[in-house]
Parts: C-alpha cells; sequence; structure tokens
C-alpha cells in the first residue's frame, strides 16, 4: 500500500505554528503574572498625575490673587497679564511675580520642615509595626484636602494670596507630603519582593512616573485654558479618591516577616509610640557609626550629594522626573527645587509663554529626559559596566551645562537646546541610589534612606528661598542668575563623584592584589600536597607488596610441614624449620 509523506511545506507551516503558539502562551503567561504582580503601581500613578495636573493651576492662581486681591489691579490689568499681553503692564507684571515668588519662600518652609521631623517618626514606626499602608494613603488625603481648600479659595473671590499658598502647603505637610508617601512605597516593594525581582518592580514604578509626568504636564495648559481651574481641580480631587479607594480596599498590607518584639509588644498610647525618639535616635547612630572602607566618610559625603543634586528616598523616581513635575513644593528637590519654583515665571517673563508653551516644553524636557535614562541606565551601566560614580559625574556634568544654556537664553529654542544638554541630568538618581545600597547592610538601609529624606526635605528650606529671593532681586538685571548658581553648587557633586570612583578604584587594586596573592599561596598548598600524595602512593604500594610476599611465604611453610608430618625421616628438620617461621617473614 503506497503512503502519502507530507510535503516539507506542510511540516514548515506546521512547526511554524507550534512555534508561535508556544511564544503567544509564553507572553499571556508573563501577562498574567505581571497584572498579579500589581501592587502600588496604580497607586503611584494615580497620584503623580493630578500632582503634575494642578500645578500651573495652582501657579496661575496665586498670580491671579495677587493681581486681582492682594494688588486690587483694576480688572482690565489683570485680565491683559492672563492674556500674556504685558507690553502695556511689564511694571505690575513685575510686582505681582515678586510678591508670589516671596510667597513661595514662606511656603516652602512649611513644607518641608513638618516632612522633614515626620520621616523619622514615620519610618521608625512602621519598621516596628511593619505597616506600610498609612505611610501611602495618609499622605494622599492631604493632597485631597489641600485640592478642595484650593477649590474654595477659587470658589471665594476675595480671599487673598496667602490663603491659597496656606491651603496648598499646610494639609500636605502635616500628612508627610511626596517623602513619606515614597518611603512607603518603596518599603512596600521591598517587603514582598525577593532581592532578584526588586530592581524590576523599581523599575517599574519609575515607568508610572515616567509616563504620569509627561502625561499630567501636557494636559495640565490645555485643561486650564478648556475647563479652567474648577475642573483641573474636580479631576485631581477624583483622581487622588481612586488612588485611596483602591489602597484601602485592593492593596493587601504585606505580612511580618518576624516576630514582634518585647518592646513592641508594651502597652503604649498611639501617640507615645509615634513618636519615640529612642528610635530616632538609634537611627542616627546607625547612619553615622564608623565601618570599614571609610564607611561613614562615603555616607556623609552621599548625602551631601543628595542636597545638592536629588529628590525622594527609595526608588528607583529619578531628578528630572521630579523637576518637571512642577509641584516643586511637594518634591524636595534642593537645587531643582529652587529652580523650578521661578522657572515658569521665568518663561513668563523671558519669553511671554503661555500655560500651554510652558506645559510643551515641560514635557519635552521630560521625554528627553526619560531618553537619556534609558540610554545611561541601558547602555553605560548594564552594557558597558560604567561605575555608578562616573554616571553621576556624567549626570551632574550635564546639569551644570544645561543651567549655563538657560540661564543665557535669548530666544524660546535656546530653552529646547538647554533640556537637550540636560539629557542626563535624571541619572543622578541612579547612581545615588545605586552607590547606597553598597555602602550599608540591608537592615541599616531603612535608617540611612531615613536620613536621605530628612536632608531632601531640609534642603528647599535653604534652596527655595534663596533661588525665590534671587529671582527677584535679580529680575530686571540678569533673570537667569539662578541658573548660573544652580550649575555652580552642582560641581560639588562632581567633585564628590570623582573622589568616591577614584576610591573605588583603589578598593579594586587593593583587591585584585590580595587575590592574587592568595592565588599564589593556594597554587603552592596545592603543589605541596601533590607531592604528599605521591609519596603516599609509593609508602602504599611497598607495603601492599610486602604483605604479598609475607603471605607468600607463610603459604610455603605451612605445605612444608604437612609434608613432614607426613615423613617421619625428616621431623627434626621440619620442627626446627616451623619455630623459626615467624624470623624468615620479611
Amino acid at each position: 500500500m503506497l503512503t502519502m509523506e507530507p510535503s516539507k511545506g506542510v511540516v514548515l507551516n506546521t512547526m511554524k505554528a507550534e512555534h508561535d503558539k508556544g511564544n503567544l502562551m509564553r507572553w499571556r503567561k508573563k501577562l498574567f503574572r505581571i497584572i498579579e504582580n500589581i501592587t502600588v503601581e496604580p497607586i503611584v500613578g494615580a497620584y503623580i498625575m493630578p500632582s503634575v495636573l494642578s500645578n500651573l493651576a495652582t501657579q496661575n492662581l496665586n498670580l491671579e490673587k495677587a493681581c486681582r486681591v492682594n494688588m486690587n489691579y483694576d480688572q482690565e490689568i489683570c485680565d491683559a497679564l492672563t492674556r500674556r499681553e504685558t507690553a502695556n503692564y511689564t511694571l505690575e507684571e513685575e510686582t505681582i511675580q515678586k510678591m508670589v515668588a516671596h510667597m513661595v519662600a514662606w511656603k516652602t518652609v512649611i513644607q518641608s520642615v513638618f516632612p522633614c521631623l515626620l520621616i523619622l517618626f514615620w519610618g521608625s514606626w512602621s519598621d516596628r509595626h511593619h505597616r506600610r499602608k498609612p505611610c501611602i494613603l495618609i499622605p494622599i488625603v492631604g493632597e485631597f484636602l489641600a485640592t478642595v481648600g484650593l477649590m474654595l479659595c477659587v470658589f471665594f473671590e476675595n480671599t487673598p494670596m496667602e490663603a491659597a499658598g496656606l491651603s496648598e502647603a499646610i494639609f500636605p505637610a502635616l500628612t508627610g507630603g511626596w517623602f513619606v508617601m515614597l518611603m512607603g512605597v518603596f518599603s512596600y516593594i521591598a517587603d514582598i519582593t525577593t532581592e532578584e525581582e526588586r530592581t524590576l518592580r523599581i523599575g517599574i514604578l519609575n515607568v508610572c512616573f515616567s509616563v504620569g509626568v509627561p502625561i499630567g504636564t501636557a494636559l495640565s495648559g490645555v485643561l486650564l485654558k478648556k475647563i479652567g481651574f474648577y475642573g483641573v481641580f474636580s479631576i485631581s480631587a477624583t483622581l487622588y479618591m481612586i488612588s485611596l479607594l483602591y489602597g484601602f480596599l485592593i492593596l493587601p498590607e504585606p505580612r511580618a516577616k518576624c516576630k514582634p518584639s518585647a518592646e513592641k509588644e508594651k502597652k503604649k498610647s498611639l501617640l507615645a509610640d509615634f513618636f519615640d525618639k529612642n528610635h530616632v535616635l538609634e537611627t542616627f547612630q546607625v547612619a553615622f557609626k564608623k565601618g570599614a572602607n571609610k564607611r561613614r566618610k562615603r555616607v556623609i559625603l552621599l548625602m551631601v550629594v543628595v542636597m545638592v543634586v536629588i529628590g525622594p528616598i527609595y526608588g528607583k523616581v529619578t531628578v528630572e522626573q521630579k523637576k518637571n513635575i512642577g509641584r516643586v513644593n511637594a518634591f524636595a528637590v534642593c537645587i531643582l527645587q529652587g529652580e523650578m519654583n521661578v522657572m515658569y515665571l521665568f518663561t513668563r517673563y523671558r519669553f511671554n509663554w503661555s500655560e500651554v508653551e510652558y506645559s510643551i516644553f515641560n514635557t519635552f524636557a521630560v521625554v528627553t529626559s526619560l531618553i537619556g535614562v534609558l540610554f545611561c541606565v541601558g547602555i553605560l551601566s548594564h552594557k558597558l559596566k560604567l561605575d555608578d560614580a562616573l554616571v553621576g559625574v556624567i549626570s551632574s556634568t550635564s546639569k551644570i551645562l544645561s543651567g549655563f544654556v538657560y540661564a543665557f537664553a535669548t530666544v524660546s529654542w535656546h530653552m529646547y537646546v538647554g533640556a537637550v544638554v540636560e539629557i542626563f541630568n535624571g541619572t543622578s538618581f541612579i547612581a545615588m541610589r545605586s552607590m547606597a545600597t553598597k555602602l550599608v547592610s540591608k537592615d541599616e538601609l531603612g535608617k540611612v534612606n531615613s536620613l536621605f529624606g530628612v536632608a531632601e526635605a531640609l534642603m528647599p528650606v535653604v534652596y527655595a528661598p534663596m533661588y525665590s529671593t534671587l529671582y527677584a532681586i535679580t529680575l530686571k538685571v540678569f533673570p537667569g542668575a539662578f541658573f548660573v548658581l544652580g550649575g555652580a553648587i552642582t560641581i560639588l557633586a562632581v567633585i564628590i563623584f570623582l573622589w568616591m570612583y577614584n576610591f573605588q578604584r583603589q578598593q579594586l587594586r587593593q583587591c585584585s592584589d590580595s587575590s592574587q596573592q592568595t592565588d599564589k599561596t593556594l597554587s603552592a598548598i596545592n603543589g605541596n600536597s601533590n607531592e604528599n600524595n605521591n609519596t603516599i602512593e609509593v609508602i602504599a604500594f611497598v607495603s601492599e607488596v610486602k604483605g604479598g610476599l609475607n603471605g607468600a611465604v607463610h603459604s610455603v611453610f605451612q605445605d612444608g610441614v604437612e609434608r613432614g608430618l607426613a615423613n617421619k625421616a625428616f621431623e627434626p628438620d621440619i620442627m626446627n624449620s616451623n619455630k623459626i617461621e615467624h624470623n624468615t617473614y620479611l
């Protein structure tokens, strides 16, 4: 019987179909696994977008209040300034900008001092009770109340600019703001992941920030023009509420990994347990204790880098993202905090930009920074294995150069050139965070990161008033002077990164020399061991041969004895031989 064999084309098509089906199944499994592992990411996305979305509206509300209420200018003047028709009202524009700049200075102090104190207590309380959700959700409540307060300021038209500033500052400050929220987010991620998974999960959080920032920035100016203050603040409040509901109803609390300590089991009131100063003192002691390889010095220098370069705690969120969020008073970014407090005012004064034009620039800067981060992390760090300190040098240098481009910009497109020059600035956070994880042990990371959070919270108290005051003083002479100041301060970060890179190189050389010396010692030991093994083998062989000969001689004498007993003529000789039997053995 003839059988029809399938053609090669049919076989190949079948194999291809099975291969495609296998790939599809693998992708489905990966997708399901990603969905199952989603925890805090929606909260971060629903928190970052309203912060970005409402920032531009908040700044314009402050300008409106300063013009119409505080200065009591005519409606015609304020309407013209709102439309950016400032040709005939230059003096009025300068006056209200100076007023807003001074208000930003004291508002930033409020938003920095309280979180600076609270973050130490929040971190210690969260570790003792192993509860992360309150650290994540309570700051969202503060942002929601701040948004409601701003809506009330819009409704009551005669409220002054200071009322809007207090509403924006006091509620987030008393609930910890971004500092406590991000501390809770990254602590939560550390609780539910292994060390192998942690980098991926932090990267996903970074994506949430990266996507949320340009979307919110791009929509902020457009929505403000289309639906006004009420519309923008209502959308922000709704997103905050969605984030809260998700956290309360869906987000699980990570399980405790250890039994509660005896100290925890002691009955204390809620406030006494929360504001326990002993745990705060322990945090400082652990962070600044002496250790090998200049541990304390490196920790302190790294905190200085935090002070002059970067914003929030844990994370794996980039500096550039925080900068372009514009929610400068909620983010503790020292130099960037100061710059972004007045950057919108700078572009409005120098280039007569509207909200939409500023939103477009901000979106471009965020996307450019994201590209720079992907290049530095994917190519320089992952592929080329570039040292973290060198990545920090590249990032800080990018920041310094861009500061001069911004400062001396004379036309609008110069700002976009500055954003391109600043493309690598976002990697400062990644370099600092990576180096921090290598300086301390795992059980000390939380305490050290708490101190980093304190440094981040304190810096706006210094830098925001400095930048706002400098901008107000140099507005007519050189309005971009604050960019030059930022570049000059960042030089300190470059010096520290270079020192740490040189120290790392010295450590690697010492380790390499020690490794070579160890290899030589092991080789010598192995050589002696081989010689000893050969000697032992020879002795064993000789002993084995000797034992064999003794056995053979013994057998011969036994045979002789038996034959002698059968032959009486030889009995005396045989008996004598038997007596000396043992003496004849080898």
